[in-house]
């Protein structure tokens, strides 16, 4: 009897420990996932939100700048037209006086670049909602392409086009070849001593993709970052409005407008419209 009662007793109080140490050390791993998670879930909101309010901001920014855009645009345009008026009437005079026509042909040309700065403030500040057309892609591409032949061919660029001759879109048509045009034009712009131009569009879902891409330098990160702002520029002309005038375009049909670099060399631009037509 005594040698009974001086038996060790099952470890039980041991094996109850073990067991919640194990609960324990499970429960802090969940809450460690769980930590991460929420960590990583509170990141993305407030970059989602840090986004919204820049987006936000641009939107503000935009408004006040358009109105003042839009007030020098027609204040300037109004002031031109006396001015052009009168130097064809000098021109007339002048026929016989050659060294001045030469001067009269520069302040010409000097008003024909004002003109067309009007013209992208102009469109830049216009918010008419696009009249939707059912639009053949291809051919517009093509009709682009061969508008801007004597261009192309003098600065040796190369063109190829890739889209299929039945592939359409809802889009206006005027607004939407002045997008691909500002981006042509900015894509021959970066291949001053020639290369390859490719003008692409195919179907995703229901939009259509159309794409230019080159050959030129690419896009540093600070022009990435920055290259749908109004007046941003990296050429020593223009306004800096031709690629914010595709963004708004882009906007206003419910799409939009992205820009990367290649991974053979260039820039590529996208530009994705809604409601395809199949």
């Amino acid at each position: 009897m005594t040698d009974t009662l001086l038996e060790p007793l099952p470890a039980l109080a041991d094996v109850d420990l073990q067991t919640v140490l194990e609960a324990w050390n499970s429960a802090t791993e969940r809450l460690q996932q769980t930590h991460e998670l929420l960590r990583a879930e509170v990141k993305r909101l407030t970059d989602e939100l840090e986004a919204k309010n820049r987006e936000l901001a641009r939107q503000h920014r935009l408004a006040d700048l358009g109105q003042m855009a839009s007030h020098v645009a027609h204040e300037v345009r109004n002031g031109l037209v006396p001015m052009k008026l009168y130097l064809n009437l000098l021109t007339r005079r002048l026929t016989s006086d050659p060294p001045s026509l030469e001067i009269a042909g520069k302040i010409g040309v000097g008003f024909t670049g004002l003109e067309t700065v009007i013209n992208d403030l102009l469109q830049f500040t216009s918010h008419r909602d696009p009249q939707l057309a059912e639009l053949p892609v291809c051919a517009l591409l093509s009709d682009l392409c061969e508008s801007l032949a004597p261009q192309l061919t003098a600065q040796g660029i190369d063109v190829s086009i890739q889209a299929a001759s039945e592939l359409r879109c809802q889009a206006d048509p005027d607004m939407l070849r002045r997008a691909l045009l500002n981006l042509v034009l900015n894509a021959i712009d970066a291949m001053p001593h020639g290369g390859k131009l490719l003008l692409a569009a195919r179907t995703a879902g229901s939009e259509v993709e159309i794409s230019i891409a080159d050959t030129g330098p690419g896009l540093s990160d600070h022009v990435a970052r920055r290259i749908f702002e109004p007046f941003f520029t990296t050429k020593g002309k223009g306004t800096g409005l031709g690629l914010a005038i595709v963004y708004r375009i882009a906007e206003v049909h419910g799409g939009e407008i992205t820009a990367t670099n290649r991974s053979s060399g260039g820039a590529l631009f996208t530009l994705k419209l809604p409601d395809c037509v199949h």
